[in-house]
């Protein structure tokens, strides 16, 4: 059987991006407000609890290795509360999102850190009150910094979609106008 298309309409391929895997929620990610609200309270809640364990656990083992182990649970938690709530990924983090977000929280620990040294290099004996008010502004700071890499950066949809490879797809496979079949008129 001889081809109804002419040698000038053979498809042609195009790239296109691939469709991005469906994620099985049908909702949209929050809004930069609701994303922040939700970050506070998962980070704000998961640091209340972890605050309330480290002390548990140093019963049984150095409070420097209890404090190591609760950071690490809890960074691991709130990765995965913040795919699936804060950012609204609707799926869980996966070993990249992790290291990211693991590489935010020291970032944040070390701007933290540097607050407090500068503190007592400038005054060697601080009150607890200015130690305290120090160290929460820095970590108010350090955590709207953290937000903002994590929903710029880590659970970004938009940028997640950009290394995914192209596919070949035949022009003739998207919706084009119809050609007249005959041109005289």
């Amino acid at each position: 059987m001889k081809s109804l298309l002419s040698p000038k309409q053979e498809p042609a391929y195009e790239a296109h991006r691939a469709e991005p895997p469906s994620t099985g929620s049908d909702t949209e990610a929050p809004g930069p407000l609701a994303s922040f609200v939700r970050f506070v309270v998962c980070g704000g809640g998961i640091g209340v609890l972890s605050s309330a364990a480290v002390p548990l656990v140093a019963t049984v083992m150095p409070w420097a290795l209890a404090n190591a182990l609760i950071t690490v649970a809890s960074t691991l938690l709130c990765t995965e509360l913040h795919s699936l709530f804060t950012f609204g990924t609707g799926r869980r983090a996966g070993l990249r999102r992790h290291l990211q977000s693991a590489g935010s929280a020291t970032a944040a620990y070390a701007v933290t850190s540097a607050a407090i040294l500068v503190l007592h290099t400038i005054q060697p004996s601080p009150t607890l009150l200015w130690e305290q008010t120090v160290y929460l502004t820095a970590a108010g700071l350090a955590g709207i910094g953290r937000f903002l890499v994590l929903r710029l950066f880590v659970f970004n949809a938009a940028r997640g979609n950009a290394g995914q490879a192209q596919q070949l797809v035949p022009a003739t496979s998207r919706r084009i106008a119809p050609r007249p079949y005959c041109t005289a008129a």
